[in-house]
């Protein structure tokens, strides 16, 4: 009987055991599956794209619909040429220019002011009131150019100018999946129905027209170009000038050049067309193209900074590259599959995360961060923001798309002489990095803003891990190595030391994210000291892995760096800071950052949770920017909130997506940062982050109501 119930008992033991084997098994699965999101019914994207092609029939829409190659853009509105937008430009990240100097005077005679800077004066680039001329070209210049214009002569059979809304059933159709736009509309009852392409691999455009009759004169074809403007937010161009420019053409039987010359800006426009077409110049700058097939023309239209060597591509090699490159953007990185939640709201999110993809890759992958209206028109002179440069990039890293964010990366490297020196003027060690500078000129835009902004500085370390995590490699390390170094040296100098408080201080004089401080007295802001730590403990990290000992200046100022400053058991925006949720209540939320776009350094999270309840309770959103919804939702999504990180990112009128995917609601229109920073807040919510509950998409509501479905996401910090 013993060895009976102890072979009864081994049994059941060996069969527990096996159970419990297996049961691990399938948990160890799960969990692989959860966290990173695998699945057995692998993302049919092609399904996922498409789903959210653009499609058109109002005439009168503010974005413009656009194709590209993320270094060159070319808008168009309901025709799918540029005929009747102010919206609908061509832009390049090469396409400069500068007027010339004033009196001779250079940004090297610029004087700036000096400011008290906790007891010491140190001059900075801000306005200087007996050099407003000097000031005024440094703000201006450079900036971008717009390079052409391309649109349909329209006329009806008696003659008369078809205006807008005398085009009749327009229809216009993008598929995200091959690039191709199609536009159809009638006039006077003529069917019209054009195709419209971006080369992926060179800055040309190619244009299928089908009409019939097309040769009766009622449509034809012009190219205009302006000289450059002093207006901002607009096309950049100056239609009224024409003797300030010149344009040199070669007109041929099919095909012309035009050399283009404004002051020290060169660039060549090459035009090559099919199917039977004669150009003439009809006033200075202008050229028009018309028709002598019956039934159809191809047009294919390039620029270039230098002649080109080769002929141009034809609509059909264009048409084939764009369906060839677009799939494959679409197959690299990460997806998000959101189809099979019962929220209603699942459709619109998807859209947006699939639409700002697609116009990110078109205006925010150049070898240049664009500003935030990226290729569409030349808000702040085209200049681009380095603070902003985490808007526009560090969603490529979390997508598993990190050739697109090192195109632009280089310009670290191009401005760290000058930011080492800019370090050294002021009194401290390393690089300071600017705020607003353009193209290859490398002064800051001078104004009481940009010069005393500091949450610019720890970005390239961010950036320098986001690519160590993807590529641990001793080239990682060697890219990053120097600039990480020469960013904490800054970083570990620029506090100032209390000796009284024994403690590092922030600031004076700052200018906080929100730019709504007076920079004169503020110090302390709650983001910039999470941002601090988080940057000279990922620089340590960097010296360990370069075989290089701690830094002790970093560790001294890590040590004694002052709190996050609290009041009434909330979060502040900077320490010295009265009336905060009364009159401080507007723009950025920047102090949510420091847990959710940050990981949290320094942070409290009790007091964080009290901190993003008042914000949702008090803010006045009207007053936001695109970006600060993706902000808000990842703060609520590290939180676990996650129906809150969904309402951000959908619910608030100040963050909308129009049709075409461009942020409006808040800032200028379009606002790209809007779009990259919802796409690293989705690629958080969906991938998790350092820290997060090993569970599907930690960020997502837990409701039931959401089924996501993601794969080649990579986590955040």
């Amino acid at each position: 009987m013993y060895f009976s119930t102890l072979k009864n008992y081994f049994s059941y033991f060996t069969v527990k055991a096996a159970k419990y084997f297996i049961f691990s098994l399938l948990s160890t699965a799960l969990f692989n599956l959860t966290v990173y999101g695998q699945s057995n019914v692998k993302i049919n994207r092609r399904a996922l794209v498409t789903r959210h092609n653009i499609s058109i029939t109002d005439r009168n829409l503010d974005g413009p619909a656009q194709v590209g190659n993320g270094h060159f853009a070319f808008g168009f509105d309901i025709t799918g040429l540029q005929t009747f937008s102010h919206n609908a430009n061509t832009m390049s990240d090469w396409g400069w220019h500068t007027f010339p100097e004033p009196d001779g005077q250079t940004a090297a005679d610029f004087k700036g002011q000096q400011w008290d800077t906790q007891g010491r004066m140190v001059r900075y680039d801000i306005q200087n009131p007996q050099q407003r001329v000097l000031t005024d070209w440094m703000i201006a210049n450079p900036q971008r150019l717009n390079l052409g214009r391309f649109g349909f002569i329209l006329k009806k059979k008696d003659g008369s100018v078809v205006p807008l809304n005398d085009l009749q059933n327009p229809l216009q159709k993008v598929d995200l999946w091959t690039g191709i736009a199609t536009s159809s509309f009638e006039v006077d009852g003529k069917p019209v129905k054009v195709t419209t392409v971006c080369h992926p691999g060179q800055d040309a455009i190619a244009i299928h027209v089908e009409a019939p009759d097309l040769n009766d004169g009622q449509i034809g074809f012009f190219i205009e170009f302006p000289y450059a403007t002093l207006v901002q937010f607009g096309d950049g161009a100056d239609w009224n000038n024409p003797d300030k420019h010149q344009t040199q053409a070669e007109l041929k039987s099919n095909s012309a050049v035009f050399h283009r010359t404004l002051d020290d800006t060169k660039f060549d426009v090459n035009l090559a067309w099919q199917k039977g077409a004669v150009i003439k110049n009809t006033k200075p700058h202008r050229y028009e193209l018309m028709p002598t097939d019956k039934n159809q023309v191809d047009i294919v239209l390039s620029f270039s900074k230098v002649a080109l060597k080769k002929p141009l591509p034809t609509f059909s090699e264009t048409e084939t590259a764009s369906a060839t490159h677009w799939p494959k953007f679409w197959n690299s990185g990460g997806a998000i599959d959101l189809s099979g939640s019962k929220d209603p709201r699942w459709m619109e999110l998807e859209r947006r995360i699939v639409l700002s993809q697609y116009v990110m890759a078109v205006n925010e992958a150049g070898s240049t961060p664009p500003q935030e209206s990226g290729l569409v028109n030349n808000g702040w002179f085209g200049k681009y923001h380095f603070e902003m440069i985490w808007w526009h990039e560090a969603h490529y890293a979390l997508w598993g798309r990190l050739p697109l964010m090192d195109r632009s990366m280089g310009v670290y490297a191009s401005n760290l002489k000058t930011s080492e020196q800019r370090a050294k003027s002021q009194g401290y060690e390393g690089a300071r990095w600017p705020k607003t500078v353009g193209d290859h000129e490398h002064w800051e835009w001078p104004n009481e803003i940009n010069p005393l902004l500091i949450w610019q500085e720890p970005h390239p370390i961010f950036f320098a891990e986001l690519e160590y995590r993807s590529h641990p490699t001793a080239a990682t390390l060697k890219k990053w190595g120097d600039i990480v170094e020469k960013t904490a040296d800054f970083m570990a100098s620029y506090p100032y030391y209390n000796k009284e408080q024994d403690r590092y201080i922030l600031g004076y004089p700052l200018q906080v994210v929100s730019e709504n401080a007076d920079p004169r007295t503020t110090y302390n802001p709650t983001f910039e000291l999470s941002y601090w730590r988080t940057g000279l403990r990922l620089a340590q990290t960097w010296r360990t892995r370069l075989k290089l000992p701690a830094n002790p200046k970093y560790a001294a100022v890590l040590a004694k760096l002052s709190k996050l400053p609290v009041k009434d058991g909330r979060y502040t925006s900077w320490e010295n800071l009265d009336s905060m949720w009364t009159k401080y209540n507007f723009e950025h939320p920047a102090l949510t950052g420091a847990y959710g776009l940050l990981p949290g350094d320094g942070v409290d999270i009790p007091t964080m949770e009290r901190t993003f309840t008042k914000v949702g309770e008090t803010w006045r959103f009207n007053r936001t920017w695109g970006w600060d919804f993706p902000m808000l939702a990842m703060c609520a999504a590290r939180l676990g909130h996650g129906d809150k990180a969904i309402e951000y990112l959908l619910d608030y009128p100040s963050f909308k997506i129009d049709e075409h995917g461009l942020v409006g609601g808040g800032g200028p229109f379009p606002y790209f940062p809007g779009n990259g920073g919802l796409l690293y807040a989705v690629a958080m919510m969906a991938a998790g982050w350092d820290g997060a509950p090993h569970q599907n998409a930690p960020g997502f509501p837990k409701d039931g109501q959401w089924v996501v479905k993601w794969e080649g996401l990579k986590r955040a910090l």
